[in-house]
């Protein structure tokens, strides 16, 4: 039995997991997919907000603000990138300056510090590619843009060196309270918690409602202590947001966060740089029923497009190197849904976790961990590690740095994703760390390769070779993104031992 469960290894149930690796208790995370990092957490806008848009006075607003002030410490301590660069929220008209002023209060309600609203004369030395219509903008110094997947992986390899357990590919299909403990049924098997935590990003009412659907949380009365949600079904609405990636020759494009005046929808259609040297445009946001369409669609990437211009001219939109579409996990009350289930004893929600998530992550664990240590009454545990140690990023070395690895390792000489400069040492950490990358999705996640320019029509089939020799496994077990993913069906020798496969329809 482990004292607690975590169901999702996003990057909430990531920033969890750390958090509680702290204490004297075990620890296992439950994940459907192949690896952390899969869903609203490696899809998203990447940026660090500052906390001028969320409601004061709300959950989203104070974890909001506190997990800006962790991030940058936390980047430090974990070894991924984060740069605070600063935010800009700019206008495009003189009647709309007011709605910059709201915000301004808004934010200084919050907590957020440093911000002040500028005139176009500044704006412009800021950012000369901003629109010829923008009149002034509210800057936001604490702003900052950060790695999604490296932040993940840092929170999970970091747990998992404090003895945190992660098993991937075991979906949730049943919670039952038995014998004074949780018994969850995951991927075939049943696990066995004195707590569990609900962080399955937009599957999180799915899980919540597993519970309060039993006998025994119909029955349940009020539970006292920490924080409490409803008992009540929940629902998660998936908003999709679809985006524009351009390569790095069009980074240089901005060196601010670009924001249009938030709506109810949303904080707009952005463009900024990202840690890499890319520039990211987007993204809409459209509420759907369907929890796994990451597709793009033409209208989507249609208004991306269009709306780009309203703040920042010339976004060289040709040098688009990929789209990609993500979901938040949105419910009506746009606030977070964090704290013990009413009457369940053990079993917290940590839900509805949609922008401004990623920035609030640092104290969404914080915040789950603290209740969880007072519901199990856990110790700090002696010898924990903070720190962390990333990958090598050959790309941001100098030759001669770049040299001393080599003579280390010659793997480092080995250069296989050319557009990142990525080598075969690299993958091969990426690989044997824990927990490691077992698809090319994962080895992404870990060293950037296949991110580039050519989006891995070059480095496929390297990665490929290595993941066969690392893992141990025929090519045809090899996969972009888990099970069902194969790209290798079968081989030419055994196709030209078959003449008719094409008559009978045979793959190859």
């Amino acid at each position: 039995m482990f004292d607690v469960v975590i169901i999702g290894a996003g990057v909430s149930g990531c920033a969890i997991a750390r958090e509680l690796s702290r204490l004297d208790c075990s620890v296992c995370v439950l994940e459907r997919e192949e690896d952390v990092c899969c869903g609203t957490s490696k899809a998203n806008s990447a940026i660090v907000h500052a906390g001028f848009d969320a409601e004061p006075g709300s959950l989203m607003a104070r974890l909001n603000v506190e997990g800006n002030r962790l991030m940058y410490e936390l980047s430090r301590d974990l070894d991924f990138r984060c740069d605070q660069c600063g935010s800009l929220v700019v206008c495009v008209s003189e009647a709309d300056m007011a709605g910059l002023e709201l915000l301004r209060q808004r934010g200084e309600k919050n907590g957020v510090e440093g911000l002040r609203i500028i005139d176009r004369d500044e704006l412009l030395e800021m950012e000369p590619n901003i629109s010829d219509e923008a009149v002034g903008a509210l800057w936001a110094p604490t702003g900052g843009i950060v790695d999604p997947f490296q932040l993940t992986v840092a929170l999970a390899e970091n747990a998992a060196a404090n003895g945190v357990e992660f098993r991937f590919c075991t979906p949730v299909t049943a919670i039952e309270r038995e014998d004074g403990a949780w018994s969850v049924t995951a991927g075939g098997d049943v696990v066995r918690a004195k707590a569990v935590v609900n962080a399955a990003g937009v599957y999180a009412d799915d899980i919540h409602n597993m519970f309060v659907a039993t006998e025994w949380g119909k029955e349940a009365t009020g539970a006292d202590g920490a924080p409490t949600v409803s008992r009540e079904p929940l629902t998660i609405v998936p908003r999709k947001g679809e985006y524009y990636l351009l390569d790095t020759t069009a980074g240089s494009h901005l060196r601010h966060t670009i924001f249009m005046l938030p709506t109810i929808m949303g904080k707009g259609v952005l463009v900024s740089p990202t840690v890499h040297g890319n520039l990211i445009v987007g993204p809409t946001a459209t509420d759907i029923d369907d929890k796994e369409a990451v597709n793009t669609t033409p209208g989507g990437l249609a208004e991306v497009s269009s709306k780009c211009s309203l703040t920042v001219k010339n976004v060289p939109l040709r040098e688009v190197i990929t789209t990609f579409a993500g979901l938040r996990a949105h419910q009506k009350n746009h606030d977070f849904v964090i704290g013990e289930i009413e009457g369940a004893e053990g079993l917290f929600d940590c839900a509805a976790i949609e922008s401004p998530g990623l920035t609030s992550a640092p104290a969404v664990g914080r915040m789950v961990a603290g209740m969880v240590r007072q519901r199990l009454g856990l110790a700090e545990k002696a010898g924990w590690i903070g720190t962390r140690v990333g990958i090598p990023r050959v790309s941001d070395l100098s030759f001669d740095e770049w040299n001393e690895l080599c003579e280390k390792d010659k793997a480092y000489g080995n250069v296989i994703c050319r557009c990142c400069r990525v080598t075969e040492a690299q993958i091969v950490e990426a690989i044997r760390r824990t927990p490691g990358a077992r698809s090319l999705d994962a080895i992404k996640r870990r060293t950037f390769a296949t991110a580039g320019r050519c989006q891995g029509g070059f480095c496929t089939p390297k990665i490929m070779e290595i993941l066969e020799r690392e893992l141990g496994v025929p090519a045809s077990e090899v996969t972009k993104r888990g099970p069902g993913s194969e790209l290798v069906v079968g081989t030419n020798k055994d196709r030209l031992a078959t003449p008719d496969a094409d008559q009978r329809g045979g793959e190859a």
